[in-house]
């Protein structure tokens, strides 16, 4: 799909902040509420717009230990790195994962109460995964950028 420049600045509104009303966004784009509703309806159904989420402050919401968590696994067969991906995908405490490449198989991030509780995930359900070999974690001290906002 090919995005002209209203597209762009639409979604770019948009990731600013999705609570804005068709018409909030129609009268930044100078444009009626039915092109910006039909703009918004096509780019969700090129799978440009993938959905629309609120970000919560997980601080607030008692989550203040944030993790990276970098995973070797021991075997690289197919149906063992679809084992460990099926597996990761139900753990609640993953926000994030990535197949990387590199010394790690696996970057993970892991959002959790206290150091406490990540030791109790990663001894009673990483480390129970089939195939997990080496665990490296880094503990982020301060966040100086967060979002996964695209600038067009």
């Amino acid at each position: 799909m090919e995005l002209d420049a209203t597209d762009r600045k639409l979604l770019n509104l948009l990731q600013k902040d999705a609570s804005l009303t068709h018409k909030q966004l129609a009268e930044q784009l100078n444009l009626t509420v039915t092109p910006v509703y039909e703009r918004i309806k096509k780019l969700k159904k090129e799978g440009v717009i993938e959905g629309i989420r609120a970000t919560v402050n997980r601080t607030k919401v008692g989550k203040p230990v944030l993790i990276f968590c970098e995973v070797s696994v021991t075997n690289h067969k197919k149906e063992n790195l679809d084992r460990f991906e099926k597996e990761v995908l139900e753990l609640d405490e993953v926000v994030e994962c990535f197949h990387v490449s590199g010394k790690h198989d696996y970057m993970l991030k892991i959002v959790q109460t206290s150091m406490e509780e990540y030791r109790g995930f990663l001894v009673d359900k990483l480390a129970k995964i089939e195939g997990v070999g080496n665990v490296n974690s880094a503990f982020v001290m301060k966040e100086l950028k967060q979002g996964n906002t695209i600038s067009l």
